[in-house]
C-alpha cells in the first residue's frame, strides 16, 4: 500500500470525524485509496488486508465497516436477507447482482424509472428504496 492510498484513506476518515487507527487507515487506503469505488464483503476486505500483509482480524473489519457506515462514508447493501455487501459509492443507484459470481455491480441509475411508490402503512415512512437487479449468464 503506497503512502499517498494512506493519506487518501486517512483524508477519507478525517471527512467523517473518524479517528484514523492504524486499522481504520489500512482498510480505507484498501477501498478508495485508488479513487475507484468499491463492493466489498467482509471477507473480501478481510482477504485483501491479510494480502497486503495487514494484521486485522475478521471481527474488526466488520466493527469497521459498521462504523463506515454508520458515518455515511459507505453503504450497505444487502442481498438475499442474509449477505451483505458495502459500497464505497453513497450515492442513490441501483446494483446489478451477478448470481453465478456472488459479485454486486453498479447498474446505471439514469436508466431506472421508478414511476410510482405504494403509501407506507400509518405511522410509517419510507426511509429508503433500494434496487438490486440479479442476473445470470445466458446459457
Amino acid at each position: 500500500m503506497t503512502s499517498t492510498e494512506q493519506e487518501v484513506g486517512a483524508a477519507w476518515l478525517a471527512k467523517a470525524g473518524l479517528r484514523p487507527t492504524r486499522q481504520r487507515v489500512a482498510l480505507a487506503s484498501l477501498l478508495i485509496g485508488d479513487g475507484q469505488h468499491r463492493h466489498v464483503t467482509a471477507e473480501s476486505l478481510f482477504d485483501s488486508a491479510k494480502d497486503q500483509g495487514e494484521a486485522v482480524s475478521l471481527a474488526t473489519v466488520y466493527n469497521t465497516l459498521r462504523a463506515f457506515c454508520d458515518a455515511g462514508l459507505m453503504q450497505e447493501v444487502t442481498v438475499d436477507g442474509s449477505k451483505s455487501y458495502f459500497d464505497t459509492n453513497t450515492h442513490d443507484h441501483p446494483h446489478f447482482f451477478w448470481e453465478d459470481e456472488a459479485k454486486l455491480t453498479d447498474a446505471p441509475s439514469d436508466e431506472l424509472v421508478i414511476a410510482q411508490l405504494p403509501d407506507a402503512p400509518d405511522g410509517a415512512e419510507i426511509a429508503s428504496v433500494d434496487v438490486v437487479i440479479r442476473l445470470r449468464r445466458k446459457r
